[in-house]
């Protein structure tokens, strides 16, 4: 069994409008400090959200999702890698492929591609007003993605939130011969709209008995309730694990982390628990086998 890939996800803008521990993403340098920590505190894998705008109702091309701002993404990515070295990974995996592209060019390590349709409704809190995202990406878009993420050496994470996305993958191996080997696959479970996914032990137990082969996969979890027994099993199973502000901000239910290191940190007295070792930047790139070791 390799050894456990943390990924980390800090931004709870969307998420958790409510986490006021979350510094806006205007922020660069206190949302770096965000991922600076949680990767001292063992995460390998900075999952990152730039400056962004999301649209607030469904466009003529029928999406409602992020418009990316290239230059807030550059300043969080240069942000991080001033003063760290770890797996970078961009995601707004809703966003529109022209944009997705265009961020491909900073050269990030990895690339969030939703591999489903993206239908999510956040609303945690009603005293918040309701977020949505809203885009299909049908498999022509997929290969596009495919062809571009081999043109910049950027590994594409496959997220699936619905079987449907494995079975894309393998179109997308079939049609065009790519992410044959060591497709990284983040399974979502209990993230709320209409790909919602139960977080459940047997959703997340029959999502990886229908993976494809060749897959290294890796557990989301939106539900304060489950979220850390899921990430247990997961680790037992042989998986990897994210974790941080996007899926969960709570420690314990009702109780938000101060920051993101805090739940880095119980991810990896949990990981140390079930007796497996944690990963950092330099291992984790060897198993994903990327680009640049």
């Amino acid at each position: 069994m390799d050894k456990l890939i943390i990924t980390v996800a800090c931004d709870s803008r969307t998420s958790y409008p409510i986490n006021h521990y979350c510094p806006p993403q205007e922020d660069i340098e206190g949302v770096a400090q965000q991922y600076l920590d949680g990767i001292k505190a063992g995460a390998a894998i900075a999952h990152i959200h730039g400056i962004r705008t999301l649209e607030e109702t469904m466009q003529p091309d029928g999406r409602q999702v992020s418009r990316m701002n290239q230059e807030g993404w550059k300043r969080l990515n240069d942000a991080i890698l001033s003063r760290s070295e770890p797996v970078m990974q961009f995601g707004v995996a809703s966003a529109r492929i022209e944009e997705k592209v265009k961020l491909m060019g900073l050269g990030p390590d990895m690339m969030a591609v939703a591999f489903n349709a993206h239908d999510e409704y956040f609303n945690p809190d009603p005293q918040f007003p309701p977020k949505r995202m809203m885009a299909i990406h049908p498999v022509e878009e997929l290969l596009a993605y495919c062809k571009a993420a081999d043109e910049h050496k950027v590994k594409l994470e496959v997220e699936c939130f619905t079987t449907g996305a494995f079975w894309n993958l393998e179109f997308v191996r079939k049609k065009g011969g790519y992410l044959k080997e060591k497709a990284y696959t983040t399974l979502f479970l209990g993230w709320p709209g209409g790909t919602w996914t139960p977080p459940t032990e047997k959703a997340l137990i029959y999502m990886v008995d229908h993976l494809p082969k060749n897959c290294i996969w890796n557990v989301s979890v939106m539900d304060p309730q489950k979220q850390w027994d899921l990430l247990s099993l997961a680790i037992s199973l042989g998986g990897h694990v994210r974790v941080g502000y996007e899926d969960n901000p709570y420690i314990a239910p009702g109780e938000l982390a101060k920051n993101n290191a805090v739940l880095v940190e119980r991810m990896v007295k949990i990981a140390q628990g079930l007796g497996r070792d944690v990963a950092t930047p330099k291992e984790a790139r060897k198993i994903l086998g990327l680009a640049r070791q």
